[in-house]
Parts: structure tokens; C-alpha cells; sequence
């Protein structure tokens, strides 16, 4: 690890930001918590924060979205059709970018994640996996053989829309979907439906069987793509209520119905884990972007 090349890494949340220079886990030279507020002043925040920094070789940005990750495209760099108020169009990548001048790769912050998860993480070891966030939002990243799976842009498959329960047509809080998996399951559905938010809603409360029914197509439909030897969970939602674990893994084994017979994804106690590195992930992600910006420059 100390050989590794040092690494300026930027997570952009939709609450908060979070700064890094870092080669590893073990080796965090500086880490800065900022708040996300109008774009201007959080990236003028992120810049400050990084014009103190020398000796990096790289930068690696790992942003909420959706996000335009085409360097061909003529808005890549930007966050794009997002209902963060006042984000939508915003240059992160190519701002940062011809700032520092260093080998850049910008991601969304589910796929940071999951690389995160895969170098250091729950998935240390494994090339093929799914990071899950439910949370403010939900989404999933996907990596295979190492590098985020991706191509015209990056999956979004928190806004699928799932088969509804037997009974139920409340609308869902998706201002584009209404009742998709995110509409349905995140943390401002969950407060919406029920009226108390996730973290102090009772685990026997109803509101629960539609969150975990949707989760569980998703990650149903995940678990199809046949990229993940594991699906990590994390987000605020699902390591703050460490009850639907279990839960969501039953109805998944439930709604697969025994159709991908192959080990790991049978046991699903090792199949659906939750985050190791916690808040980190995301920040490590950005740092592992890096790294493969410099690899590839």
C-alpha cells in the first residue's frame, strides 16, 4: 500500500460531500465532511478544499445522479436529469478536471461504492458484484471483472417499476415514476406512507411488506443480469433497520423460486450482505476511480 500512487477523491452526495486524499484504507492522509448545498458554493467548497493538496496523481469523483459518464458525449461530466433542485446540468467532472489537470474518472456514487466495497469491502476479493443504496435514494452499481458495467450511461435501476402487492395502489413519491422501487422503498417513501420516519418506524409496522416487496424484485431483476457473485446493501434505510435483512433475503429466495440454481446465490445469508467499510465506501470508491483514471491515462 505504500507503494500506491496518492489519489484526490471526491464522493458528491445529495446531502453531503466528502473529500479524500488517500491511497488506501490504511493510508488516509486528509478526509473533509462539507455540506451540499447550491452547486457554485459545494464545488467551490470541494475546490478549496483540494487546492491545499499536493503530490496526487489522479482525481476520482463519484457523484449522486443520474450522471453523464460518456467522454464522448457532450455533457459528460454533468449531473443530469436529477430532482435535486438547482443540480440538474451542473459540470462536476470537466470543471474539476481542467482545474487540477490530472488523469479524472467520474461515476455515479453507487458504482464508487461498489468498487469501494470490492477492493477493500464486503466483496474484497470478488471482480463481479452489485452495490445497493437504499436510502434518500435507490440505486444500484454494478461491476464486473473489475470495472463498473456501463456503456451509453450507468444502470438506474432503483426506478424500475415493480408488480405491487395484492391491494395496494398508494401512488409512491418518484416525481418521475410515482410507484417505482424508489417511489416505493427509500427513506422519503417509507416517511411519506407511513408518516414516521424509517429509522423510528416499529419493524412489525405494515409499511414494511410493500418496501420489502419491492426491494426484492429488484434485486430479483439484479440477481438476473448475471453480473454479482454478491449484493452488497447499504444506505441509510437498510443498515439503520438491520430487520429487513432477513426479510428481504426470504423474499428474494422466495421470488426467485429456486430459477438460478448455482451456490451463491442460493445461500442468500452470504449473497445479500451488508456494507464493511460504512461511510467510507463511497470515498474509497472515488479513490479506486482514480486509480483507474491513472491506469488508463
Amino acid at each position: 500500500m505504500d507503494d500506491a500512487p496518492l489519489i484526490a477523491g471526491v464522493e458528491l452526495g445529495g446531502t453531503k460531500c466528502i473529500v479524500i486524499l488517500a491511497s488506501g484504507p490504511e493510508a488516509v492522509h486528509e478526509r473533509v465532511e462539507l455540506p451540499t448545498t447550491k452547486p457554485d458554493e459545494t464545488l467551490a467548497a470541494i475546490e478549496a478544499v483540494i487546492d491545499g493538496w499536493r503530490g496526487y496523481a489522479a482525481l476520482g469523483i463519484a457523484s449522486f445522479g443520474p450522471v453523464s459518464i460518456d467522454p464522448k458525449a457532450g455533457d459528460y461530466g454533468r449531473i443530469s436529469s436529477t430532482p435535486k433542485p438547482g443540480w440538474a446540468g451542473t459540470d462536476v467532472a470537466r470543471r474539476l478536471a481542467a482545474r487540477y489537470g490530472v488523469p479524472t474518472r467520474f461515476h455515479s456514487d453507487v458504482v464508487g461504492a461498489a468498487l469501494g466495497e470490492a477492493r477493500w469491502g464486503a466483496a474484497a476479493g470478488l471482480d463481479d458484484l452489485a452495490y445497493v443504496t437504499v436510502g434518500t435514494g435507490i440505486g444500484v452499481g454494478l461491476v464486473a471483472h473489475g470495472r463498473p458495467v456501463d456503456g451509453l450511461t450507468h444502470s438506474e435501476l432503483g426506478h424500475v417499476r415493480p408488480q405491487r402487492l395484492a391491494g395496494d395502489d398508494w401512488s409512491g413519491v418518484c416525481p418521475f415514476h410515482g410507484a417505482c422501487v424508489e417511489g416505493l422503498a427509500s427513506g422519503p417513501a417509507i416517511a411519506a406512507r407511513s408518516g414516521i420516519k424509517g429509522e423510528e418506524l416499529p419493524p412489525d409496522h405494515p409499511a414494511w411488506d410493500g418496501v420489502v416487496h419491492a426491494l426484492a424484485q429488484m434485486l430479483h431483476m439484479v440477481v438476473l443480469t448475471g453480473v454479482p457473485r454478491r449484493i452488497v446493501v447499504g444506505g441509510g434505510v437498510m443498515v439503520g433497520s438491520q430487520f429487513l435483512f432477513p426479510r428481504v433475503r426470504a423474499a428474494l429466495r422466495q421470488s426467485l423460486g429456486g430459477y438460478i440454481a448455482i451456490p451463491e446465490v442460493e445461500d442468500v445469508d452470504t449473497f445479500i450482505v451488508p456494507p464493511a467499510l460504512g461511510n467510507n465506501a463511497g470515498p474509497l470508491g472515488a479513490i479506486v476511480l482514480g486509480q483507474q483514471a491513472l491506469s488508463h491515462a
